[in-house]
């Protein structure tokens, strides 16, 4: 995926509406370490209401399992910042909405809570949607809790528009 650090959130959000709005598409999001930023930024945008279905904070292990359908197999073996975890979550929110694409993020915004496996700034993305494959990665980012945060946001933002572009 192309680097997006020139694009603002304001300008992410308002392009991904039009993306939406242009394949009829609703959007569904599940965050964890953004704490529904995506979600703030997207609804941000007026109009949003004809693109955006939810959105589910999933700060805690309890939150995946109960809102999203997450294994605790999963959280156990893999760790709640995992590609696994990411495809859990976003399955569990395509199936618990009306969006015919979603995206997940879960991660490690700091300053506490990294290993050395898994340092601060460590985040994991997926994207699922109908009729689309479901794709996972994970991205370092660097800088202080917001920066890690505001840089996931745009992260998933541009991925989802590029997901959108490719189904064009």
């Amino acid at each position: 995926m192309a680097k997006h650090t020139n694009l603002t959130t304001s300008d992410a959000a308002a392009q991904l509406g039009q993306a939406l709005k242009s394949h009829g598409f609703m959007l569904a999001m599940a965050e964890s370490c953004t704490g529904g930023m995506v979600t703030e930024a997207i609804t941000s945008i007026a109009g949003s209401s004809a693109w955006f279905d939810r959105g589910f904070v999933t700060y805690s292990n309890a939150a995946k399992i109960d809102m999203l359908g997450v294994s605790s197999a999963t959280l156990e073996k893999f760790g709640a910042v995992s590609e696994q975890t990411a495809a859990e979550m976003a399955i569990g929110a395509l199936k618990n909405s009306a969006a015919q694409i979603v995206g997940s993020i879960t991660g490690i915004a700091g300053p506490d809570g990294g290993s050395p496996e898994k340092p601060v700034g460590t985040v994991c993305f997926a994207w699922a949607g109908k009729n689309l494959p479901i794709s996972t990665c994970t991205h370092w980012f660097d800088g202080n809790r917001n920066d890690i945060r505001q840089q996931a946001t745009i992260f998933m933002i541009a991925g989802l528009i590029e997901r959108l572009n490719k189904k064009a």
